[in-house]
């Protein structure tokens, strides 16, 4: 028999539900507030495009430390105390990386932020799984599109202080200082630390839906890392408009986000994901063959509707497959979550390092891989209906 949540247990599942909203939406701004300056942050420290992919390979690296620390972490305490842990460590590192005196403490600001980073994007993750579950249906696409949002409000920050000194870009810092006191969702009493010391992470079924985060985070960031330098060095787009390889790309992104829930629960995963992989691959194509900045643009843009949904459904289905309690899946998101890096590794640095001659050729190498989604997209489907989101023993009206 199934029991129907309370009022308290509705309004702290609601509380929680935008508190990670919150998170979700201040990585975004603070991630995109950096990469959008890249350009002046190459500049003002002398960094060739090979120099720039090596900092880049750093921050990846640090940030799946990040991840396996998070994992550590939530799973001795819990994964709202490890999320807060991580957003201090971006605070803190935020200004130090805008207004660092010397390169040395540039590079040391960058591996900080670089293991906050890893830590917010894992627990962030287990508390919308979290989340998701109670609520008995898909809704880790509106959580990817809190995410969108934070974006675009800081391509909008980067394209209002285009001119400002780097160091103002340090102002996002207290975003996420301001959502260390958030209310997030606590551990219940049940999920006992002890009972959870070895966790079996099923890593087979897990690996086919791993590769569609690869997939999503090698596009995605290669867009929004190698976007503006895109614009400001091929195409040779004003310098203070090159953020319009990001925001134009987080606007379609967000609005497929915030319409993801309810398509997959019309239509499936599967299906959107192979709509998405197709949409994606052709806007990379206009991208590579782009005779001028707003052509460019069109291109990132069409790129942010196509490939926005395979993160969030590559969250619910590993969450699905992992099963079991609340610390199990904690467990899985955070080493689930290293396949976002695999991606990071082949987006960011790949992109620059065989785009190093010319960058229409770096693009190209994202823009043939995104098509193995075609293939990919039936391992997102739970067996039966083709929705995403793990079904709880609550009804989808119990929150």
């Amino acid at each position: 028999m199934q029991t129907v949540p309370g009022p308290a247990d509705r309004m702290s599942a609601s509380l929680a539900r935008r508190a990670t909203a919150l998170a979700f939406a201040t990585q975004g701004m603070v991630f995109i507030s950096l990469t959008t300056r890249l350009p002046r942050f190459s500049d003002r420290w002398d960094m060739s495009e090979i120099d720039l992919s090596l900092v880049l390979l750093m921050i990846v690296l640090l940030a799946g430390v990040g991840s396996v620390v998070a994992e550590l972490v939530a799973h001795r305490s819990s994964s709202a105390a490890t999320l807060r842990t991580g957003l201090l460590v971006v605070g803190v590192a935020v200004p130090v990386v805008a207004a660092a005196p010397a390169g040395p403490v540039f590079v040391l600001g960058l591996a900080a932020y670089g293991v906050g980073l890893g830590i917010v994007d894992a627990t962030s993750n287990m508390q919308a799984v979290a989340i998701e579950h109670r609520y008995g249906r898909p809704i880790l696409p509106s959580f990817h599109g809190a995410w969108t949002f934070g974006g675009i409000l800081g391509a909008c920050y980067a394209l209002a202080a285009a001119h400002a000194p780097l160091w103002t870009a340090g102002l996002v810092a207290v975003v996420p200082l301001l959502a260390l006191a958030a209310p997030y969702l606590p551990r219940e009493h049940g999920e006992a630390l002890a009972e959870a010391e070895d966790v079996a992470v099923p890593w087979r079924p897990i690996l086919l839906v791993g590769l569609g985060m690869v997939l999503f985070y090698m596009v995605d960031t290669a867009s929004q890392t190698w976007g503006p330098t895109f614009l400001d060095d091929v195409v040779e787009a004003p310098h203070s408009l090159v953020a319009l390889a990001t925001l134009p790309y987080l606007v379609a992104s967000l609005a497929v986000r915030l319409a993801g829930d309810s398509l997959v629960a019309r239509y499936g995963a599967a299906p959107v994901l192979r709509t998405g992989a197709v949409v994606a691959s052709l806007a990379m194509l206009v991208v590579v063959a782009a005779p001028t900045w707003p052509v460019a643009v069109l291109g990132f843009t069409l790129l942010g509707a196509g490939a926005s949904v395979i993160a969030p459904l590559s969250f619910s289905a590993a969450a699905r497959i992992a099963g079991g309690d609340r610390v199990r899946t904690d467990a899985v998101i955070a080493r689930f979550n290293q396949f976002n890096y695999v991606g990071g590794l082949l987006g960011a640095v790949l992109t620059g390092l065989v785009g190093a001659g010319s960058l229409r050729l770096g693009f190209a190498v994202p823009m043939v891989l995104i098509l193995a989604m075609l293939p990919l997209a039936r391992a997102f489907s739970p067996v039966g209906r083709g929705a995403a989101g793990p079904v709880s023993a609550r009804p989808p009206s119990a929150v």
